[in-house]
């Protein structure tokens, strides 16, 4: 018996035993190898693009006047073996850059417009740079950065035979107020791609699943009579005067439409001179509703009372459509891909002397900040598609290929868009880490649709299920780029 129970013994040690050894020389997941070598590629030249980001950064051109932005990502593309059209979609700072051949396509955006008004220097104070107007408020240097960098590392496995496909970085000039990537999707440059990708920097790390609201925006110009406004204002017609009572009625309609809808105007154009009858004005307004349809009906009223500040004033007016976005088609399967990425690559982890530029930023705050350490972790995934403050020309695309996004931490949390504290952020490593963050998890997931085909099948379904029939049509209807909204 004893013999026997030796037996036994011995037989299950050898079993358990080639257990252990089989599970020691199971080969590694091919995803996550590949993976790796993407995020070391990225990783071994963070120098590189760390210089880009700062020098697009330093840059700070406004939308479709990035000459020099657009042509520094475009070199570094075909240093790297791109092959880059620019000059797409009527657009000279527009360029679709491509390497491998068949299917998967897959497409990476990529942003570098500034702001106006928006100078900043890389301190924890406001102080703008002395002979400089605009700044990265949005951080589009980092934007377009990375995913130059997330493009390469997928074109480095498509050379070495690891993957096949295609993929396209395409520079997408004007995101802010200019809708580049509308006359991009108009121009049919999504048509043969089967997913895109993007990011979008931010003050924490999640995966977008968040609608954007669909706008639509004009410039409104009236044209009067000058006249001395003191010696002779009986013979004036005032164009401001046209633009002021547009402003009240709109403003008075803000009571009528519905609360999820919003409304801005700045008037860029006011006259020269208070003794003179304004025989010229110009305001520009923004409509901007969750659904396309009410945005478009909320416009056509604002155009109504501008014909009616015409009408009162004896001043005639003209409008020119600069810009119209649509709300963003979420998909729930791409999203789930990147967000395991994401969960995998981690955060943004602060320095003590980042931890002490942070809390100066902070201080200039007049709300109750998050904690600094939330930057280094992850949001949980969770879909909400009537939310939303913002639109993004991104929502076009979504209406032409599946398409999902993330956010990285690349400004100090609590940090709005749009600020100072933005753009100053983004000049430092904190917004350079944040970009780092993105372009790892933009590349591993592109991996993911590029060896598992079943995700884009199912991705490809939701979009269809989700777009319905309708039929796009850019809101900004068939003009050519506005290529001077910000003169």
């Amino acid at each position: 018996m004893k013999h026997l129970l030796s037996i036994i013994f011995t037989f299950t040690i050898t079993l358990l035993s080639s257990g252990v050894s089989a599970q020691k020389k199971k080969p590694a997941d091919p995803a996550d190898r590949l993976k790796a070598e993407a995020v070391q590629d990225i990783q071994s030249k963070a120098g590189l693009y760390k210089s880009n980001a700062m020098e697009i950064w330093n840059f700070a051109e406004v939308g479709y006047k990035e000459v020099k932005s657009a042509a520094l990502l475009q070199q570094t593309l075909k240093n790297n073996g791109f092959t880059v059209e620019a000059g797409v979609a009527g657009i000279p700072t527009a360029f679709v850059a491509t390497y491998g051949s068949g299917k998967p396509v897959i497409g990476i955006l990529a942003e570098y417009d500034a702001l106006p008004g928006m100078s900043q220097e890389a301190i924890p104070e406001k102080k703008s740079i002395n002979g400089k107007n605009a700044g990265h408020a949005c951080g589009h240097h980092l934007f377009g950065t990375a995913s130059v960098a997330a493009g390469v590392s997928i074109k480095k496995l498509i050379e070495e035979k690891k993957i096949s496909g295609t993929v396209k970085v395409l520079g997408c000039p004007a995101e802010e107020g200019g809708s580049g990537k509308v006359y991009m999707v108009r121009a049919g440059l999504f048509n043969d791609m089967d997913a895109v990708i993007h990011w979008h920097p931010g003050d924490d790390n999640e995966v977008t699943m968040t609608s954007a609201l669909a706008n639509k925006s004009a410039k409104f110009r009236f044209k009067g009579i000058a006249a001395h406004a003191s010696g002779a204002p009986d013979k004036g017609r005032s164009a401001l005067d046209a633009v002021e009572a547009m402003n009240v009625m709109a403003n008075m309609m803000r009571e009528h439409i519905p609360q999820e809808a919003r409304l801005h105007y700045v008037i860029t154009n006011g006259g020269k001179a208070p003794n003179i009858v304004p025989d010229f004005a110009e305001v520009y307004y923004y409509v901007r509703h969750p659904r396309k349809e009410e945005a478009k009906a909320i416009f056509e009223r604002i155009v109504k009372a501008a014909r009616g500040a015409a009408l009162g004033t004896e001043t005639t007016m003209d409008y020119e459509i600069i810009g119209g976005t649509h709300d963003m088609l979420l998909n729930k399967t791409l999203g789930e891909v990147m967000q395991k990425n994401l969960d995998q690559t981690g955060g943004v982890a602060y320095t003590a002397e980042e931890i002490e530029f942070a809390e100066k930023i902070q201080s200039t705050f007049t709300f109750k900040a998050p904690a600094i350490g939330s930057a280094a972790g992850i949001k949980p995934f969770k879909t909400t598609p009537d939310a939303g403050g913002g639109s993004t020309d991104v929502g076009d695309v979504s209406y032409a290929v599946p398409t999902v996004g993330m956010s990285a931490a690349t400004w100090v949390p609590g940090t709005p868009a749009h600020s100072w504290q933005a753009v100053t952020a983004g000049g430092t490593d904190i917004g350079v880490k944040g970009m780092m963050v993105a372009a790892k998890t933009m590349a591993m997931t592109a991996i993911d649709l590029y060896i598992n085909p079943a995700i884009i099948t199912k991705a490809t379904e939701e979009f269809k299920t989700a777009k319905g029939n309708y039929k796009y049509e850019a809101l900004l209807g068939d003009r050519e780029p506005a290529l001077n909204y910000r003169d």
